[in-house]
């Protein structure tokens, strides 16, 4: 279970980095610490082990602490804590910047295809 759960953790904090990376390019490294700040603050009302503390981050460790705040709980609360939080970080930047920006941003983050395309390749199978 150690090695599962440490790979779902792995997971989770890719999609974080990924998503800073096109965050930072548009909002800047301190607009990414506040939003990212919030939405742990926010998510650790249900939470709690969630132990973050987002108001320093290190550039080149930055979800450290997250990573460390998923050992020890099973890959289930895992997977709902980071959605959770995931869910509040894109709300607050939604509400900030619009949603078909933040869409835009989420599928250029996670190299997803546009929704026109994938509905044109649905409709060919």
């Amino acid at each position: 279970m150690p090695q599962h759960t440490e790979k779902v953790a792995d997971t989770a904090i890719n999609l974080w980095e990924q998503l800073a990376t096109q965050i930072i390019s548009i909002v800047g490294k301190e607009g990414f610490n506040s939003l990212y700040a919030r939405s742990v603050f926010l998510t650790q009302a249900k939470f709690p082990r969630l132990s973050v503390d987002p108001r320093s981050p290190q550039t080149d460790h930055r979800f450290t602490e997250l990573k460390i705040s998923f050992e020890g709980q099973a890959p289930t609360q895992v997977r709902e804590a980071n959605g959770l939080l995931l869910i509040t970080f894109t709300d607050i930047l939604s509400s900030l910047i619009g949603e078909q920006i933040t869409t835009s941003i989420l599928r250029s983050a996670w190299g997803i295809d546009t929704p026109m395309r994938a509905d044109k390749e649905f409709k060919h199978e």
